[in-house]
């Protein structure tokens, strides 16, 4: 028994039928709704900003951590809307583990995440055993590794 999504209607009004079509509409409307807009806060960039930034000023996420998680990425997975592939992240675990802890940690202090780790893209996923689609959301892995 296959259990598919609902009747589902764009926005014209016009049923959609194919199952890319129906997981399209819903990452549609999942972003719009997960995906806050952007404040005036997140369109700063470091240079406009007069801190000086120093490795005391992050202390909750260590490089070392990161390194960690970097090298345990399960290639074999799927990369996320950023299309950057976790072999990449892995092999270059060493050079981009110390960028990384320093975005995390300025995330926790400020708050706020790189709007490309709140975007997602929703793919129907056929589950053999079950013989059912179910809907799988890929994420960035950076901002995997940050949860």
């Amino acid at each position: 028994m296959r259990e598919n999504v609902g009747l589902l209607l764009n926005e014209t009004g016009a049923m959609v039928t194919e199952d890319a079509e129906k997981a399209e509409l819903l990452n549609v409307f999942f972003a719009s709704v997960f995906t806050a807009p952007a404040s005036p806060r997140e369109s700063q960039t470091l240079e406009v900003t007069e801190k000086v930034w120093t490795k005391e000023d992050f202390a909750l996420v260590e490089e070392d951590q990161e390194r960690e998680q970097l090298n345990k990425l399960d290639i074999c997975k799927s990369m996320g809307p950023d299309g950057m592939h976790l072999r990449v992240l892995r092999e270059l675990a060493e050079v981009i583990a110390g960028p990384l802890s320093i975005i995390f940690e300025r995330s926790w202090r400020t708050g706020e995440l790189p709007e490309g780790w709140r975007k997602s893209q929703c793919h129907p996923s056929l589950q053999r055993a079950r013989r059912k689609t179910r809907l799988v959301s890929l994420t960035s892995i950076p901002g995997k590794m940050m949860e």
